[in-house]
Formats: structure tokens, sequence, C-alpha cells
């Protein structure tokens, strides 16, 4: 039995030289750069149509862009590597030129991307795997001491929702990420958001339990991210 935690552990990250507060909610806009997103795939044919859709994303209020080049919806199709990065490379660089404050997130689960990502500016990191899909993922995430979004996921975006089972869901889920940031500890990193990946390996009633049990995640230590937009549970 947890007992629970009233405090987050920590309520600032820095990142690049910026301060992440946790001290009131934020949002997370999404930029798919990806021919077969959920919502807006195909939506950007140049660079200028992401700088623009960024800007009107930051001026609407999103504290966090973040981007992403290889769709992870249920089925999709895995893309090489070499792939995923020169769709990122056609973009991050200039919405990191063009908005050098803005807090830029990068949505992958390969070490080698966020390795990149990071090297061109990208201020958190995003692993819809949560460290399953790249075994190198954490070493990487602690040697770049970036914030990094762990997300729950159960199988690969290939099998995740092919009849995903738990025990208990909000219980299964909150364990397996616990043992992940106990990983993540041993390696003495602490720049850590928790994400319980609605639609990843979750038919709709588990989405809804996480739903309504999205507080005792907080007992982990750590801010909690939601990912709702644009799942089959919202509809």
């Amino acid at each position: 039995m947890s007992t629970k935690n009233t405090e987050i552990i920590a309520n600032e990250y820095s990142a690049n030289g910026k301060i992440i507060t946790f001290n009131k909610p934020l949002v997370m806009a999404i930029v798919n750069a990806t021919p077969d997103s959920f919502y807006d795939g195909g939506k950007y044919s140049s660079a200028e149509d992401v700088l623009r859709d960024v800007e009107e994303k930051l001026n609407l209020g999103a504290d966090i862009i973040d981007i992403g080049a290889a769709s992870s919806r249920p089925y999709a199709e895995e893309i090489h590597p070499d792939e995923e990065w020169v769709r990122l490379k056609k973009i991050l660089p200039e919405v990191r030129k063009k908005f050098p404050k803005a807090l830029i997130s990068v949505d992958t689960y390969r070490s080698e991307i966020a390795e990149r990502s990071a090297k061109e500016g990208a201020d958190i990191i995003n692993d819809i795997g949560g460290g399953t899909l790249d075994k190198n993922m954490f070493k990487t995430v602690a040697k770049l001491n970036l914030p990094y979004i762990l997300m729950h996921i159960q199988g690969t975006p290939q099998s995740m929702q092919d009849e995903p089972s738990y025990n208990n869901v909000s219980q299964d889920v909150k364990i397996e990420l616990g043992n992940r940031i106990r990983e993540l500890h041993s390696l003495h990193f602490n720049k850590i958001i928790v994400d319980p990946g609605f639609g990843f390996g979750k038919n709709l009633e588990h989405n809804f339990q996480l739903l309504r049990d999205l507080s005792t995640l907080c007992d982990l230590g750590y801010p909690v991210l939601a990912g709702v937009s644009r799942k089959g549970m919202i509809n």
C-alpha cells in the first residue's frame, strides 16, 4: 500500500537555460510532422507552414510545443530512424531559431533521435515507449540531462491495441511507472514527468479508469502529463 504523497518532488526543472515550473497547469500543443498522424497528417507542406502553426499555438497560450516525426497511432507502420530524422531536421532547427524562448519537446522513442534533437535545441524528450522501445533511452536522457516524459505503453504502436489487458489498469500503470522511475534514479536522473499513456495499450474502459484515478499518479512524486486530446474516448 503506497502512502499518498501530497507534494511534487520538484516543482521546476532546468532545460537549456530555461526554467519549467509546475506550480500551475501547462498546455502542450502538438505538431505532427507526419503524413499519417491522428489529426494533422499532411497538414504541413513546408517549414513555413510549421512556423505559422507554432506561432499561432504559442499566441493561443501553449506553454510547450511538442514536435513528432514518426506516427505512433495504433498499427502505424514503423519508419526507419533516418526517415524520422529527415522529417525532424527540416523543422526543428527552424522552430528553435524563430522561437528561442519557447519550450520545445521532441516526441521520439529512439535514443539516437533524442540525442540529435538535443543538439538542435530540444528542451524536453517525450518518449511514448517509456524506455521499453529502446534499451539505450534511459542512459541517453541521463546524459542529456533534459526533462524526460516517461510514458506508459503496453506493447508497441503496432500491437498495443490487440486486446490490452490489466488486473487493475490504474494500479498496474502506477507500479510499472514506479519501476522505471527507480531505473532512472539508479542513473542519478530526476527530471521526470510521468504520463499514463491514454490510448497506448488501453481500451476505452481503461482510459476512463485512468482518467478517474489520474490524481493517484501524483503519489509517484512527479508532474503528470495527460495526453487525452484526439483520443477515441473524447468522441
